[in-house]
């Protein structure tokens, strides 16, 4: 009997989503290889580097990233539907090797990215990985949206956060989904605040100072200007990434059950990853640790629908 078609469905969750990375190194060790890889934001960028062959580089890069990296990677600009333009985040994947056309690669792949004016799911199932990826990545108020075929395109996580529905339209007979917000709601905004009465920042100084740095001199005072603004200025006060990220968690949460309820995957795999920040992808190696241990967690009702 031959064996099923695997289906490998990676969700969105910006830094969490380094936990994917672990999650298909854990699988490919219990000897379960996906035959059709969809991802949504940063799914689609490990899901990208996986069907390339360039996964352990991601890793390895990953592990590596400081903050000081990545601010070197935002081109920060004040107009443009985004803090950032993506152009490096573009050259930085493309010299992981992430290039070329979606159907030049083995395993069937597609990307999920959402029409700005419609609202509708787009699916990436050919054409240049580079310009799939960096659609589904244009995550709101911070990655500018990129303009593809006439149409502005963001972050596939407002559409299809955990894209089950694309594995099973793609072949795919059984479905292990990825979903890296099942446990972000509920949780207090911040910790309990220090002792002077302020939250601290979601976003470290180091970051900010960089960020601001990337500016040209005539723009600094209009920048810092702008980022006292976003941050917290009262005792109890979240703050502009805090808002901004939480809101599309519930967003998504609310997105995530309702399109599960009516296509459920064969597994579902849900990393605890609710204290990495939205920007924290200087901690790779904690989300790739959990993925992997979601997965040996999961490995026996994995084996009886991959076996």
């Amino acid at each position: 009997m031959a064996p099923p078609r695997i289906g490998l469905a990676l969700g969105s969750g910006s830094a969490r989503g380094w936990a994917h990375i672990g999650v298909i190194e854990a699988l490919g060790e219990a000897g379960i290889e996906a035959d059709v890889v969809c991802g949504t934001s940063i799914g689609a960028l490990v899901g990208a580097a996986h069907v390339a062959g360039r996964l352990p580089e991601l890793r390895r890069r990953a592990e590596e990233l400081t903050w000081r990296q990545i601010v070197a990677l935002m081109d920060i600009r004040l107009v443009g539907g985004g803090l950032v333009d993506g152009t490096r985040v573009v050259a930085w994947l493309k010299a992981l090797g992430i290039d070329g056309p979606i159907e030049g690669h083995s395993r069937r792949y597609a990307a999920v990215a959402t029409d700005l004016a419609s609202g509708r799911e787009i699916w990436f199932e050919s054409g240049p990985i580079l310009d799939a990826v960096r659609a589904s990545i244009a995550f709101p108020g911070i990655l500018s949206p990129v303009k593809i075929d006439g149409h502005w395109l963001v972050d596939g996580g407002l559409s299809n956060p955990v894209p089950v529905s694309v594995c099973r339209a793609l072949g795919a007979e059984v479905i292990i989904a990825v979903n890296l917000n099942g446990d972000l709601l509920g949780r207090r905004l911040a910790d309990d605040p220090p002792a002077d009465g302020l939250q601290p920042a979601p976003i470290s100084n180091e970051f900010l100072a960089g960020v601001l740095g990337q500016l040209p001199p005539a723009l600094r005072a209009q920048g810092t200007q702008i980022v006292r603004r976003l941050l917290p200025r009262r005792p109890a006060t979240p703050g502009y990434f805090e808002v901004l990220a939480n809101s599309i968690n519930i967003m998504q949460d609310y997105v995530t059950r309702a399109r599960l309820a009516g296509e459920p995957p064969h597994v579902m795999l849900t990393p605890r990853l609710r204290d990495i920040g939205l920007m924290e992808y200087n901690r790779a190696a904690e989300a790739i640790a959990e993925g992997r241990r979601c997965v040996e967690q999961a490995l026996p009702t994995l084996r009886h629908y991959c076996h």
